[in-house]
């Protein structure tokens, strides 16, 4: 689907949602993250809800991962203590479980782990609006995954206040996925049909109010009214990042793995803990954002094969995480050998030309929904390496690598999504918390 240019500004096309939004719903509130795209709109919905007497409407939350800049920790506090006043707000300071790709011993690791407290990057927040264990008004497990913790107190939020609308500050061009979000034709879990929408329950409704803003649009509101902003995003500019690379997400997080390494000029006392809070860190602060860290143009001593590089990897890991990866590799081999792959004639024909022995069956995929015109594909051995413009989807023992230095240990990169075991893995550590 292509963009659609309409005779207004982003900025113009975004008040006239909030606006429908302020009047649709009992409550909007604001999923703020400390970045540059969440807070712009809050600025811009506080100025709207300000204008029009609307602040008894409005509410903002943030859920803080113990280890971030020291510039991000000053806005959030002046977001909370300084700014916006007039609406509700909530801090959350809660023992989530949170991704890391930093370690390859733990697949997650948990802010605010009261048996943790001695290696805190920071201290709990003195503010009157910081949620924790100990006055979490809902109940809350502690382990629990970051995304659906943010889902578990939107829903609660909407449940004492009524029909809430959560405003979530993602773009289309920051990736294809986003953009998939927005343009995707199969979606119907939309409030009146808003592409820009999705239900999370009959009274809870996550809308994306900027998501045809650029980059450049951001910079251009906060310097055009005087917002206040990240001052993280000056730091990283005047280290020579381009604007569209400059990103605030949780250090341990596969997301910041290429800037984990700003922490130590930008931030040096967040830094110096934050090796000590999780296995791996300073290994990703070296290696981040280069070759070692996998993706696509990863290299290998000359004298391995992939296959025998990949075997070289596992064998450097613990028996655990090797038994995961020997699991997941398995499955994959399998799954090309018995059930196939649908793909696009263009990948068949690439992969033939490169010699690779391609089983058609001449038929397409009953599951696909989407891209229906793709051929179901058998391969039989595992190639070592291929020059495929969709990588990522052959089966191939260079991915493989780029899955372990990745820390991918449910191989996402691979293809996988994850599975009922990871589930069942979660149940039991939700179970297992339950009752500290």
């Amino acid at each position: 689907m292509g963009k659609k240019y309409l005779n207004k500004t982003v900025y113009e096309a975004t008040i006239e949602r909030l606006t429908y939004l302020f009047n649709e719903f009992d409550n909007i509130l604001v999923s703020f993250s400390g970045g540059k795209d969440s807070g712009v709109v809050l600025n811009i919905c506080y100025d709207l809800a300000k204008k029009n007497g609307w602040l008894d409407k409005m509410a903002m939350y943030y859920m803080d991962y113990e280890a971030d800049y020291q510039a991000t920790d000053e806005f959030v506090g002046r977001c909370f203590n300084e700014n916006f006043a007039g609406i509700k707000k909530y801090w959350l300071c809660l023992p989530i479980s949170a991704q890391c790709s930093c370690s390859m011993h733990e697949d997650f690791w948990i802010p605010w782990d009261k048996d943790k407290k001695d290696i805190w990057v920071k201290q709990m927040p003195d503010s009157q609006y910081v949620i924790n264990e100990d006055n979490c008004p809902y109940e809350f497990q502690k382990g629990t995954y970051g995304a659906e913790a943010r889902t578990d107190f939107c829903r609660w939020f909407s449940s004492e206040y009524g029909k809430t609308a959560v405003l979530v500050g993602i773009r289309c061009d920051e990736s294809l996925h986003r953009l998939g979000i927005i343009t995707s034709t199969q979606r119907v879990n939309m409030y009146k049909g808003l592409k820009y929408s999705k239900k999370v329950d009959d009274l809870t409704y996550s809308f994306y109010p900027i998501y045809d803003w650029t980059t450049d649009d951001i910079w251009i509101a906060n310097a055009k009214f005087y917002y206040d902003y990240n001052k993280a995003y000056d730091l990283m500019y005047m280290s020579g990042m381009n604007p569209s690379e400059m990103r605030i997400a949780s250090p341990f997080h596969s997301c910041g793995q290429s800037t984990l390494k700003l922490y130590k000029a930008l931030s040096p006392n967040t830094w110096s803990k934050m090796v000590g809070r999780v296995n791996g860190v300073n290994f990703t602060n070296i290696y981040g954002g280069t070759t070692a860290m996998g993706w696509k143009n990863i290299t290998k001593p000359e004298h391995y094969t992939w296959k025998e590089y990949a075997e070289f990897l596992l064998s450097t890991l613990p028996e655990e995480t090797r038994a995961k990866y020997i699991e997941k590799i398995k499955k994959s081999q399998w799954h090309w050998r018995e059930q196939g792959g649908a793909r696009s004639e263009e990948f068949i024909k690439q992969l033939e030309n490169e010699g690779v022995k391609v089983r058609r069956s001449g038929k397409t995929s009953k599951s696909c929904k989407v891209n229906t015109d793709r051929e179901v594909i058998y391969i039989d051995e595992m190639m070592d390496d291929t020059n495929v413009d969709e990588f990522k989807k052959a089966p191939s023992w260079k991915r493989v690598c780029v899955a372990i230095m990745k820390n991918d240990t449910q191989c996402l990169y691979m293809g996988f999504s994850r599975t009922k075991e990871d589930l069942e893995k979660r149940k039991k550590a939700l179970e297992k918390y339950k009752n500290l």
